[in-house]
């Protein structure tokens, strides 16, 4: 697993602490980043993982890992559920969601809370969807946060997970390799306050147990129908499962 990979190599804290101080830090041009370094294509992903969730019509959802809300958005404007909440461990990008929520008058449909994808603090069954956009590769112990977002949706209720993957076919493989690890951590580098968090971004993406791995984790614990839908020359996938 990734427990290891870790944004500041050199500090004694848990990768929970240093991936929350990370985006803590990087929150206030977080959005900018997403879009210019995937020369906007992380749009089109988000909106084809949200479609993943069009027949099952969820009215509760859970966004987890939910960053400044984009995946949540996007749930509300294709799907239009009666509400969804947003889980994050770090203030920093929560406050950037909390006002892109004012600004889109969204607040009876969306709010945002401090939260470990862990340990996340809602009764079993309680949610018929639940989202995540780039977090799972992040988490401190991956299979505990899959079994606790297993537990927390109603059975029957499915859960979207779209995160990067690695392409295996020449010369995508090559020239993605090259992109996410050289060009990757220079732009980051020039334009970010944190020189550690656009070099851990390939670091993370490498050491993910990404395809069959995940779907071997996903089965382990308890989902079912689980599907691994690549996009985009196999750079990001899409994971379903039901419960």
């Amino acid at each position: 697993m990734n427990e290891n990979i870790t944004p500041y190599q050199s500090q004694n804290a848990t990768k929970k602490e240093q991936v929350a101080s990370m985006f803590n830090k990087i929150s206030g041009r977080y959005d900018f980043f997403n879009h210019f370094l995937s020369l906007g294509i992380d749009i089109l992903w988000r909106k084809r993982a949200i479609r993943e969730l069009k027949s099952v019509k969820p009215r509760v959802m859970l966004d987890v890992a939910t960053g400044t809300g984009d995946f949540a958005f996007e749930a509300i404007n294709i799907l239009g559920p009666e509400k969804i909440i947003g889980v994050d461990i770090s203030e920093g990008m929560l406050d950037v969601a909390r006002k892109k929520i004012a600004e889109r008058n969204l607040q009876h449909i969306f709010s945002v809370q401090m939260g470990d994808s862990e340990g996340l603090q809602f009764a079993d069954n309680h949610f018929d969807a639940i989202t995540v956009a780039f977090g799972v590769r992040n988490y401190q112990n991956l299979e505990k946060g899959l079994a606790d977002m297993y537990r927390v949706l109603k059975p029957g209720g499915k859960i979207v997970i779209l995160e990067f993957s690695k392409p295996r076919t020449f010369p995508v493989k090559q020239a993605y390799n090259f992109y996410f690890n050289q060009v990757t951590p220079m732009i980051g580098r020039m334009f970010s306050k944190d020189n550690c968090a656009y070099s851990y971004l390939p670091e993370s993406v490498a050491a993910f147990p990404d395809g069959a791995d995940f779907i071997r984790l996903m089965d382990k614990v308890g989902f079912k129908r689980n599907k691994d839908i690549r996009l985009t020359f196999g750079i990001s996938a899409i994971y379903t499962g039901i419960k």
